[in-house]
């Protein structure tokens, strides 16, 4: 599977038409850079400076070679003058048209710590993302320790043995509420500065050059994990970026980084990365639970992530079968593309996903309607085919024989497939309860 790519602008060759401006990108930045100008020229009269998105900056290739050092710095002082320029300035040098070919553009993964001070940068934003009084460990009630009850809030059993509080270290200020904490403006642009770096981090991924070193940065694997864990809490838009940024390396994606020995930051697990996929998967957001399925069929095409996978493969198929129904589009592809994945895995696979209650209705379904990708009904169809090819799974797979007839003679482009589907479910020896075995084989 490939990666998602933002759709092609314009029509017929020979006819030049502006590209819609990214999130965040300056208006009059795209590669029809004349037409952008004479647009904004003319708007120029109507509208007052204040009331434009900013000048267009072009930021020079070779600029990231230059000021590599620089930038990290700025990222890691934590001010904001010097971390706002940082970000805007990483904006730019990450994004990257479709078309666009920087032959001389640095891999800006590869640059030495500059990563990991952009994580730093959310993690300073989870830090303070949940309130006090959500994560503060509960004290040592003293008061009235030697009595049965005390009258103050709810009792508790008298403790069976003397409790000596801890001594509170020096710094127990920091801990206090109000107290050098930041103000709502403060905590706003906390965010601001987060989402701009996930949404950096989320441009490197889509570079091929940067898929490596991020599919093996353990700290970068782990936040983006841990704001999927969050998904309820925590803001929407870096939620969306943390999710496509693994699933742009999901193919290089090994599980087993969690229990390496390369330092962790978050101590997070295996088992706690599948369920914070499997929270995507169920949420109720369209592109969250379609990123979730996709997220997912990529993670198991690496064979080190099935021991992991397996144990939640009933939800799994569950809530894939679940999003064939939907009307949408993308949620259909999306599971279909992850049955796909699961179905070539082996044959406890097939035979979990055969059992599953309407998944060859809903599957059929998708082929009957069609679906408006072609490639999403060929898949559907190599589907049925690998769950026929399990002899245990033919007494479940006979009760569609009519079904499999009907499409096999008024639908010519998989005339084939199910063609070969019968065969096997009629044609093979052990099939015991077809009475015209081998009738679909002559």
């Amino acid at each position: 599977m490939q990666k998602r790519e933002p759709n092609k602008q314009g029509g017929a060759t020979g006819v030049s038409v502006t590209p819609a401006a990214k999130r965040g990108r300056p208006f009059g930045s795209g590669s029809n850079t004349a037409a952008a100008a004479a647009v904004a020229s003319a708007a120029g009269e109507l509208a007052a400076p204040s009331a434009l998105l900013g000048p267009s900056l072009q930021v020079h290739s070779a600029f990231a070679e230059q000021n590599t050092k620089r930038i990290v710095l700025a990222l890691q002082s934590g001010l904001k003058n010097e971390l706002t320029w940082a970000l805007n300035a990483l904006t730019l040098l990450s994004f990257k048209e479709k078309d666009e070919v920087r032959k001389d553009a640095t891999p800006l993964a590869k640059i030495p710590a500059l990563l990991d001070a952009l994580l730093q940068v959310i993690d300073d934003w989870r830090d303070i993302a949940l309130q006090r009084v959500a994560i503060k460990s509960p004290r040592v009630r003293t008061l009235g320790t030697n009595a049965s009850v005390t009258g103050f809030g709810n009792e508790f059993p008298q403790p069976s043995e003397k409790i000596t509080p801890k001594p509170r270290r020096s710094g127990w200020w920091f801990e206090e509420d109000d107290l050098f904490n930041l103000d709502e403006e403060g905590r706003a642009e906390k965010l601001q500065c987060a989402v701009a770096a996930s949404n950096i981090i989320r441009n490197f991924s889509f570079m091929p050059d940067n898929e490596v070193a991020m599919g093996q940065n353990r700290h970068c694997l782990e936040t983006m994990f841990q704001c999927l864990e969050d998904y309820v809490t925590e803001d929407e838009e870096l939620v969306t970026n943390a999710i496509e940024t693994i699933m742009n390396l999901g193919p290089l994606l090994d599980l087993r980084i969690f229990s390496s020995s390369k330092p962790s930051h978050i101590k997070m697990t295996e088992k706690r990365a599948v369920e914070a996929a499997m929270g995507m998967l169920g949420s109720s957001l369209k592109a969250w639970h379609c990123a979730g399925a996709e997220l997912l069929g990529r993670l198991i095409l690496n064979p080190d992530n099935e021991p992991f996978l397996m144990p939640f493969a009933p939800q799994i198929y569950k809530r894939l079968v679940e999003m064939l129904s939907f009307t949408v589009s993308d949620a259909q592809a999306a599971a279909v593309g992850a049955l796909y994945n699961l179905a070539e895995v082996n044959m406890d696979c097939r035979l979990k996903l055969a059992c599953e209650r309407w998944a060859v209705d809903r599957l059929l379904k998708v082929i009957k309607t069609p679906h408006p990708v072609p490639e999403i009904c060929r898949k559907a169809t190599l589907i049925l085919e690998n769950l026929v090819l399990e002899p245990q799974n033919k007494p479940l797979l006979l009760a569609y024989e009519n079904a499999f007839a009907d499409m096999l003679f008024s639908d010519n482009r998989y005339a084939d497939a199910f063609a070969r589907i019968l065969y096997e479910l009629t044609s093979r020896t052990s099939c015991k309860v077809a009475p015209a075995r081998g009738i679909w084989g002559m």
